[in-house]
């Protein structure tokens, strides 16, 4: 059996490779005299001899490898390959000079080609050679055996959601996938698995849904906050999907009548995405539901997240105050974590020490301290920020405040020269004071140590090409603001395009709503407001509630006022207009 990496032959740099596997600890001298040995009496690369005597790893060698060339590497074994993208690559000639399309940049005009030897000058002039003069072609390291296996399994096989779906109705699943769900590439629901998240990444879905009905298996995405049915399957196939999915996520395959939780690490187009997995037994059996994970979505600039000028100075002046809790209010999905993180990324200097506790850490950052939560270890959040505290840090983010214990030791941590940031599930910024009380922390430990909360939630934004004009009727003027005449500004509704595949929206927006704290709310929240009282001593300080916001989105033509309503409650808005 021939093994894996092998060294380029024409670069003066290999030469030297044996002296920094020694010195790297990757192999001993006397392993590398042996391997040398070795060599004499074959015509074989050292690398490939280093794999066949077993001194060292297949991955070891290749990454050791690209890190001597100054190349990147990749395992192919944990990378889904976009099979539009391989396709721009000729069986023949990947077969020929073994290389393998991975990813394709548009804006860059930049494709990565896997490849045993990146040096081989004919094999990249013979791919260049299949595209426009102006296209990059960058080399990327991979193992011989992985590239022959890829090229078999991707030249080999369909590789496209609907050709692998007319494979799986007219076949028959091995049953050997049912007991393991770890079968050769070769099996077509193995493919169908791959295609389905590598079609939700490149689609920007932040979920995937497998619910089995009666007689079918159901399939959904949920994109730009909304779920859309992808594809039906006959039930018969999702024993054999649920497999694969469970072993992927390392869960438990045997067991099927509690739930479980899992995550799977994989390569999608060049991206490093995490998916995080959750089963629960049904009446027709397993419903599993996987997040998207999207580590390059990158982290968003405070003066980009959409605020008013007079909101970004408010939320401003809120990170200004050098001790306190800032809280994130709104249900999951709501865009939570990516203004906490615009908000570090702020605050992020040499001068500060920064430190997270996260379930689970979703962007990493640079100087930035991240901590995973993690039951299994019994790190909670209260036991972590504990923990935290020992570190010295400045700032500290708590993901999410979700009892007591937590609660009490965020709010210490504010009442100790800290400066604290966490979210909190609520209606409303100024709901959630309730909702602390409810959790635990009296109204006298929260007077004075909060310095504001913000509320906010996702709208989808119009598709930019195919928006269209329109008259809004008279209740729908009264509930914008607009006057009785047409001549005010034009408001928008979705009508859909190829673009947006129809929706008639593309992408998201946040609406948020600041509520900064001074000392007569404290007061207010020391003797108990309720959440009427909180809310009308803001609105006397200029407080904008997110139906405002999102009212002023809908006249700025970015979205829609249905999409608005969707989200966010506008009746108090058009009682109170109808009222006067």
């Amino acid at each position: 059996m021939r093994t894996d990496v092998s060294f380029p032959t024409d670069s003066p740099r290999t030469e030297n490779i044996g002296q920094v596997l020694v010195a790297k600890g990757v192999v001993s001298e006397d392993q590398m005299r042996i391997a040398r040995t070795e060599q004499r009496h074959r015509d074989e690369p050292l690398g490939r001899i280093l794999v066949r005597l077993g001194f060292a790893t297949e991955g070891v060698i290749r990454d050791m490898l690209a890190g001597v060339l100054g190349y990147d590497s990749v395992d192919l074994s944990k990378v889904l390959i976009d099979s539009d993208v391989v396709k721009r690559v000729p069986r023949e000639t990947a077969r020929r000079y073994r290389v393998l399309a991975l990813t394709w940049d548009p804006a860059a005009r930049q494709l990565a080609v896997a490849t045993t030897d990146p040096f081989n000058i004919v094999a990249m002039d013979q791919v260049r050679a299949l595209f426009d003069p102006g296209v990059e072609i960058r080399a990327v390291l991979a193992g011989e055996v992985e590239i022959d296996k890829a090229i078999e399994q991707f030249y080999g096989h369909e590789l496209s959601l609907d050709g692998i779906l007319v494979e799986i109705e007219t076949g028959e699943i091995d049953a050997r996938l049912l007991e393991t769900g770890n079968e050769e590439y070769g099996q077509p629901v193995v493919r169908l698995v791959n295609a389905l998240l590598s079609d939700a990444v490149r689609r920007g879905a932040s979920d995937i849904h497998f619910e089995p009905a009666h007689e079918f298996l159901r399939i959904r995405y949920r994109i730009d906050g909304v779920l859309r049915q992808i594809r039906s399957l006959h039930r018969d196939h999702w024993a054999a999907i649920a497999v694969r999915l469970k072993v992927m996520a390392s869960m438990n395959i045997a067991e099927r009548r509690v739930p479980q939780d899992g995550r799977i690490s994989l390569s999608v187009s060049g991206r490093d995405i995490d998916f995080r997995v959750s089963s629960l037994p049904t009446i027709h059996g397993e419903n599993i539901v996987l997040r998207v994970l999207d580590r390059h979505q990158g982290i968003v600039a405070l003066d980009r997240l959409g605020l008013a000028d007079d909101a970004l100075a408010e939320l401003r002046l809120m990170m200004a105050r050098p001790e306190g809790i800032i809280l994130v209010t709104g249900p999951t999905g709501s865009g939570k974590s990516t203004t906490l993180y615009s908000m570090l990324s702020h605050l992020d200097t040499e001068s500060v020490n920064i430190m997270t506790l996260e379930d689970p850490v979703e962007y990493p950052m640079g100087r930035v301290r991240q901590t995973a939560a993690n039951e299994a270890t019994r790190l909670t959040f209260a036991s972590g920020v504990r923990s935290l505290l020992r570190q010295d840090p400045d700032i500290i983010l708590i993901g999410e405040i979700r009892d007591a214990e937590t609660a009490e030791m965020a709010f210490r941590a504010a009442m100790t020269g800290h400066q604290v940031y966490s979210t909190l599930h609520s209606n409303s910024a100024a709901g959630a004071v309730a909702r602390l009380v409810e959790t635990g922390v009296s109204p006298g430990v929260m007077a004075g140590n909060i310095i504001g909360i913000v509320g906010q939630r996702l709208v989808r934004r119009l598709c930019s090409q195919c928006r269209e004009a329109y008259e809004p009727a008279r209740l729908e003027r009264r509930i914008l603001g607009l006057g009785p005449h047409s001549d005010s500004p034009p408001v928008y509704r979705p009508r859909g395009c190829d673009r947006c595949e129809h929706q008639g929206y593309r992408g998201r927006l946040a609406l948020l709503e600041l509520l900064r704290f001074d000392a007569e709310l404290d007061e207010l929240v020391a003797h108990g407001a309720s959440t009427l009282d909180i809310s009308k001593a803001a609105d006397g300080r200029g407080f904008r509630p997110l139906a405002d916001d999102g009212i002023r989105r809908v006249r700025e033509g970015v979205t829609s006022l249905d999409e608005v309503s969707r989200v966010v409650d506008l009746t108090s808005r058009l009682t109170d207009r109808v009222g006067g």
